[in-house]
């Protein structure tokens, strides 16, 4: 017979670890369950303070459950004081201003706007958001006599002490970020990959066979899975919001494209087409540099040097390869008729243009790699400023230009900042205004709720308001049983605390509410004789500001998450298309820079990274939305992730001609570079169609099709006006027609794409969808 599965604490461990992974809740909980008992029993006990007692309890409560700081432990210490010395200037300016009505509302709409939208200027202050508010609404919706300011600022400092203390001794943090891991095994199988493509490139007796191939495709595939899995399936972003966290997020993206473009062609057989010998040196080199990016990945304080060669050594790969494929073009004119003359000559380019695109890829999965390490070693100033690693503006300029991308009406930060700030000064009014009793948890209950959208803010108001009646009640009858004998109180708070740190994360938010009205409770008849009724004070106050919440939410984002994504999608496939088509005019139609190569970013490029820290924002709101989707998430990923496509199809352009400046006057005005301007512009129109579609809910156009005719005149034009007195065509013809098959690529993704704006049709594409005819690129 077998044994049943054992009862105890072991698999009590299983059961939170599956339902909090690395134990991060736990960590907090247990830390605050130590410390806001005890400095709420000295406090109230030794000192005989209850202003000291209150801003201790919350002090400790704030700094140690709501924020976690990323880095190494100096950076965290850092971190922490600087958020105890903003806690003491939030305190005063509350305590201040609590006296006059319409000055604490006016004080309060502005700071809550301040530490809401400084979040995109500064990761530091992003991820302390909620517990800089909590530092303002305490005190500004408790209005007490100036005396009393000392013994708040008091209670503070000890909570800051204390916190310094919990988080260097009591269980500190891992400093792997989560994504680290998966990130560095899709490098390495993608990598292990390469390697065995390259190998059945150059033939030979020990040459893999196509199954060899296919089953590295596969474990490639699967692992760059898991990392996108890893990424989607929690509804709040598996990394910090720090610069090398979002380093990370960004590699999400670049590796899924890469998985994507690796995906995108004809199925392995035996028997390869010939080879470009330098093609197939890009990709060796294109895998060391992957395998090098996975060292740096699984150790962020190493040394990058490594890496910095191997992709320097895949740069250079690449230039050689862009010089030998002149040779790969066919001198004599075509001895066939119409198209399959036409993309014989094109398909020459087609092995290499793979090598260059995948090499492309791999160079920016390593330039975000190597910012992520850079990052980990700023300065303690560089971190708090939001300072990019190796940046050429000034931190404040840096700030004002992230500022600005989010000044926008269709900015999910925006939003939020707007609406946090009104909510709480609504609460703050009301406080005030109706003299409720406690009115702080008024403001408490506007913070608790208010969430990312409208739906979401509303079924959290009502999971708020049930958790309260479930952990009145339960505090009700938990006075009940204890009658005069108060003291058991101290035995429950650390209890109560610990499981009201726990419940949100391994529980549900519903549970989480009804176990911190249960510390209330508790906290709130410590040194009392136990009454009940203040849990029918509570429910009137944590009502109070759940209907303030879902009133503002409801005026400021009247569509929930689902419209601002689509929205957010909308303006990231226009700015898109236009730095695709400005890349694209660049290279062929006209100078931006004046003469000499390109120095400065072109200011489409700008304006579509921009909008894709604007869609990153409103995707993670899609993604926290509790409820049915209007779109499967794979639909949305693939959507998401084709902005990371075009805008990486612009990237490649500009990179092939950045220091071609005299073969760009050598093309200028040919037909080949018009013919290729023109294709760019029917396929940038089709992401504006896709752009409207998607912001008006209107059907999406029909994909472009392959222009065969324009192909054959592109292929004329080369052969006569890029080729010298032999016939041989010059290396900007190869650049022409690489620039030509990068634009080939945006239009290929447009199937794929298409299908997912329509959820009923949705289905996965098979690779290389809507390849009517091979191209270089397919």
């Amino acid at each position: 017979m077998e044994a049943p599965s054992p009862i105890g604490p072991a698999r009590a461990v299983r059961w939170l670890r599956a339902h909090d992974p690395g134990l991060a809740a736990l960590r907090r909980a247990g830390r605050t369950a130590i410390v806001m008992p005890a400095l709420f029993a000295l406090c109230t006990q030794v000192l005989h303070s209850p202003a000291m007692a209150s801003f201790a309890a919350f002090g400790s409560f704030s700094m140690l459950l709501l924020v976690e700081f990323t880095g190494p432990m100096v950076q965290r210490l850092r971190a922490q004081a600087g958020l105890a010395v903003a806690w003491a200037v939030l305190i005063c300016l509350g305590t201040l201003t609590a006296r006059v009505t319409w000055l604490a509302v006016v004080v309060t709409v502005v700071v809550a706007f301040l530490v809401l939208f400084s979040g995109v200027v500064s990761s530091v202050l992003a991820g302390t958001a909620t517990a800089l508010l909590l530092a303002f609404v305490l005190p500004v919706t408790t209005p007490v006599p100036l005396s009393q300011l000392p013994d708040r600022l008091a209670g503070a400092g000890l909570a800051a002490g204390a916190a310094l203390l919990a988080v260097s001794l009591l269980w500190p943090r891992p400093a792997a970020d989560p994504l680290s891991g998966p990130a560095a095994r899709v490098c390495r199988t993608v990598a292990a990959q390469l390697r065995t493509e390259a190998a059945q490139l150059a033939g030979g007796a020990d040459a893999p066979r196509a199954g060899q191939c296919r089953a590295s495709a596969r474990k490639a595939a699967a692992a760059a899975a898991e990392l996108r899995g890893a990424f989607d399936a929690t509804p709040y972003r598996p990394t910090g919001l720090s610069t090398t966290s979002r380093a990370l997020v960004r590699l999400v993206d670049e590796l899924t494209w890469l998985s994507t473009i690796l995906g995108d062609r004809a199925d392995y057989t035996d028997d390869p087409p010939a080879c470009d010998p330098a093609a197939r040196q890009v990709r060796r080199a294109a895998a060391d540099a992957l395998d090098r990016a996975a060292d740096l990945l699984g150790d962020l304080h190493g040394d990058p040097e490594a890496l910095q060669q191997a992709a320097a050594v895949l740069g250079s790969a690449m230039d050689a390869m862009e010089l030998s494929s002149t040779a790969r073009l066919p001198v004599d004119p075509p001895t066939e008729n119409g198209t399959a003359g036409v993309y014989t000559f094109v398909a020459a380019l087609d092995l290499s243009f793979r090598a260059q695109e995948v090499g492309f890829a791999v160079l920016q999965i390593a330039g975000n790699v190597s910012l992520a390490a850079a990052a980990e070693r700023r300065s303690w100033p560089d971190r708090l400023l939001g300072r990019e690693p190796g940046a050429l503006i000034n931190p404040l300029t840096a700030a004002r230009d992230r500022a600005r991308a989010h000044l926008q009406p269709g900015s999910v930060w925006l939003h939020n900042s707007l609406r946090g700030a009104v909510g709480l000064g609504i609460a703050v009014t009301l406080a005030q205004v109706l003299t409720v009793q406690h009115s702080f948890w008024v403001g408490l209950g506007t913070l608790s709720v208010l969430r990312s959208n409208a739906l979401n803010t509303g079924q959290n108001a009502v999971r708020a308001v049930a958790g309260t009646v479930i952990g009145s009640v339960i505090g009700a009858a938990l006075l009940q049983l204890i009658g005069h004998h108060g003291t058991l109180l101290w035995f429950l708070l650390p209890v109560a605390i610990l499981i009201a740190g726990i419940a949100p994360a391994a529980i549900s938010f519903t549970a989480g509410q009804a176990a911190f009205t249960v510390t209330l409770v508790v906290l709130f008849n410590i040194g009392l004789n136990p009454d009940w009724h203040i849990v029918l004070l509570r429910i009137q106050d944590i009502a109070l500001g759940c209907a303030v919440s879902v009133v503002v939410a409801l005026f400021f984002w009247p569509r929930g998450a689902t419209a601002a994504v689509d929205r957010a999608l909308a303006d990231a496939y226009t700015a898109g298309a236009g730095y695709l088509a400005g890349a694209v005019e660049y290279a062929l139609g006209r100078p931006v820079s004046g003469p000499g190569p390109l120095v400065q970013p072109l200011p489409e490029s700008r304006e579509a990274a921009a909008a894709a820290r604007r869609l990153d924002d409103a995707f993670r709101s899609y993604l926290a939305e509790r409820g049915a989707k209007s779109m499967p998430l794979a639909g949305m990923t693939t959507l998401v992730t084709g902005v990371v496509g075009l805008r990486l199809a612009a990237d490649a352009v500009v990179s092939l001609w950045r220091d071609a400046e005299s073969g760009r006057a050598e093309v200028e005005s040919t037909g080949a570079g018009l013919e290729v301007l023109g294709t760019a512009d029917r396929v940038t129109d089709w992401y504006r169609g896709l752009a409207a579609g998607l912001d008006q809910h209107a059907p999406v156009p029909g994909p472009v099709p392959l222009d065969a005719a324009g192909a054959a005149r592109m292929v004329e034009s080369v052969r006569k006006d890029l080729s010298d007195d032999r016939g041989v065509p010059t290396p900007t013809a190869v650049r022409v027609i690489w620039t030509g098959d990068h634009v080939d690529v945006a239009r290929r993704l447009q199937p794929s794409l298409a299908a997912a704006t329509r959820p009923a049709q949705l289905s996965p594409p098979a690779a290389g969808a809507g390849n009517a005819v091979p191209s270089a690129g397919g």
